[in-house]
C-alpha cells in the first residue's frame, strides 16, 4: 500500500469514532499491539528530543525501503507512534520524504492533544523524515 492509500485508511477507521474518548481508547489498543522494539535500541542516539514521554524511534534499510522499530514509556504515545510506523515503514526514502500527513489533521489528532503531546509528534514525524533524507543520502553515494 502506499502512503496515501494507508492514511485514507485510518481516516476511514478513525471516522468510526464519534467520541475522542473512543478515539484515545483506539490509540491505546494500537500502542499496546506495537512490536518490542529491540533493547540493543533504547540509547540515547535513537530519542526524540521534543517529546514530553521517551520515545525511542529506530531505522533501518531494508530492499531499499526503510523499517521503523519504536517504543515509548507513555501508552498513548506509544499508540501515536504506532500510528505513525503503520504510515512510513516499509516504505522508500523517496516516499516518506514527498508525503504530506493530511491524515493527522483529518482525524483531528493535533488538535486534540495537550501542546506538549502535539510537539512530540511534529518531532516523531521530524525524526522520521531525518532518517528517510540520512538513508536516501547513503544509497547515493
Amino acid at each position: 500500500m502506499t502512503i496515501k492509500e494507508i492514511q485514507e485508511e485510518i481516516v476511514d477507521e478513525f471516522s468510526m469514532f464519534d467520541d475522542w474518548m473512543d478515539r484515545y481508547e483506539y490509540l491505546i489498543d494500537l500502542g499496546k499491539e506495537l512490536p518490542m522494539i529491540d533493547t540493543a535500541f533504547k540509547l540515547e542516539e535513537n530519542l526524540i528530543k521534543g517529546c514530553q514521554s521517551k520515545v525511542w524511534l529506530h531505522a533501518k534499510n531494508n530492499n531499499g525501503n526503510i523499517v521503523y522499530t519504536a517504543d515509548s514509556d507513555a501508552i498513548l504515545t506509544k499508540g501515536i507512534i504506532a500510528l505513525l510506523l503503520r504510515v512510513f515503514s516499509n516504505q522508500s526514502a523517496q516516499d516518506i520524504l514527498h508525503a504530506e500527513t493530511t491524515f493527522i489533521d483529518q482525524i483531528g489528532l493535533k488538535e486534540h492533544l495537550s501542546p506538549t503531546r502535539a510537539n512530540g509528534l511534529v518531532s516523531m514525524i521530524k525524526k522520521i523524515k531525518l532518517y528517510a533524507l540520512v538513508n536516501q543520502q547513503q544509497i547515493s553515494e
